[in-house]
């Protein structure tokens, strides 16, 4: 080694990621790291989920009051027409709820991590760039799921029975998860795009009305007709409606395409929300710090 040279000390991931000559060795080793790296963020989401437990009590804390307010306190109030059970129309209401609000959940963990360093650090490491946002993803519906188990024991406990088959009951709780999937890219761009935590705080002021205005605890027919509108085309209602239907559970609904269409609906709108946020929360990731 000649004067003055700096030596060269070897890194593992450099030559297993990208080979020795630091060309990339395709779309194939890519997608493979890609995935590898997704599962690591969510290992770590979940691990720090887990280490604190005052964020599952907050998460479960809402909707199991809601479960006792709507079940006990104004159910035998409530009338939705047609000799509907309040009780047995609400809790899918309930649970469309549950998924809805879970978003702002991620906005807030991800200004935490951006605030505290978390998400520089990541950027700094020889990773896929879409892996944090992918592995926020992944984490936040298998949490989602589990609230998911809780609160259908709870129902349960409370009369609430699945009507349906089995395969539509599965079904059922896949439509949840799929729109808390969607949700989850619009939590993501929103929280990347909040400058501090007290602006993420605020965005729950978005959260209550997005899950309220939909046909969660009232059938938009029973409101005035421009807030029944936006109620029918809320994706919460549509999910709602089609888990009701495929719980076997009786509701009300209207005549309009959308009520009618619920399950088709239920698809459509988080295929609709990923295509839209997906990208855009991957593009807000890369261009942090630019």
């Amino acid at each position: 080694m000649s004067a003055g040279a700096v030596p060269q000390i070897p890194c593992d991931d450099g030559p297993a990621r990208w080979g020795q000559s630091g060309a990339d060795d395709g779309p194939a080793r890519r997608l493979y790291w890609a995935f590898a790296d997704c599962l690591t963020i969510v290992r770590r989401d979940l691990t720090h989920l887990v280490r604190q437990p005052v964020i599952i009590a907050w998460q479960l804390g809402f909707p199991i009051v809601s479960v006792l307010l709507f079940v006990y306190v104004f159910g035998s109030a409530m009338n939705v027409g047609g000799g509907v059970d309040y009780p047995t129309f609400a809790m899918p209401g309930i649970f469309a709820m549950t998924i809805s609000f879970g978003f702002m959940n991620t906005a807030v963990a991800i200004v935490v991590d951006r605030d505290h360093g978390v998400t520089d650090r990541f950027r700094s490491l020889p990773m896929a760039t879409s892996a944090v946002v992918s592995g926020r993803g992944v984490a936040d519906v298998i949490g989602a799921a589990v609230d998911l188990v809780v609160l259908a024991a709870i129902a349960v406990v409370v009369g609430w029975r699945s009507h349906g088959s089995p395969a539509a009951t599965l079904a059922a709780f896949g439509l949840l998860l799929l729109l808390r999937f969607a949700l989850t890219w619009i939590g993501v761009y929103l929280g990347l795009l909040a400058p501090n935590q007290e602006s993420a705080g605020g965005l729950y002021a978005v959260a209550f009305p997005f899950g309220m205005i939909s046909s969660v605890f009232t059938p938009p027919s029973m409101m005035p007709d421009w807030l029944g509108t936006i109620a029918m085309w809320n994706p919460v209602s549509s999910t709602a409606g089609a888990i009701r239907e495929l719980f076997g559970n009786p509701a009300t609904t209207g005549g309009s395409w959308v009520e009618q269409h619920a399950v088709l609906m239920a698809v459509l709108w988080p295929v609709a929300l990923t295509a839209v946020f997906l990208p855009l929360a991957v593009r807000r990731f890369r261009r942090l710090s630019r």
